[in-house]
């Protein structure tokens, strides 16, 4: 058994919403792999998940970031790269 336990990093007033319970906790409960935030506001958190919708879809939809070219090869012509089924 260990002696120490260690603590979620995280301050009081802070909220975040675990994506493991689909709930808004105050403080961080649990491991930061499970969970968004911090956000200022329990309103904020509760509604974390369609920030994330929002923000995937700007995203997804920012031609700066969509980097396939025509055909989904990457922008690389009919050459194709390094992940291509051909192995070229």
């Amino acid at each position: 058994m260990a002696l120490f336990k260690r603590r979620t990093v995280g301050k009081p007033g802070e909220w975040f919403y675990c994506l493991k319970h689909g709930t808004v906790e105050e403080g961080p409960q649990c491991r930061a792999a499970d969970r968004f935030g911090p956000y200022a506001t329990r309103a904020e958190a509760a509604h974390a998940m369609d920030t994330a919708r929002e923000r995937n879809l700007e995203w997804e939809t920012d031609p700066k970031w969509h980097d396939m070219g025509k055909g989904g090869n990457g922008g690389k012509g009919d050459k194709g790269g390094p992940g291509d089924a051909d192995g070229a």
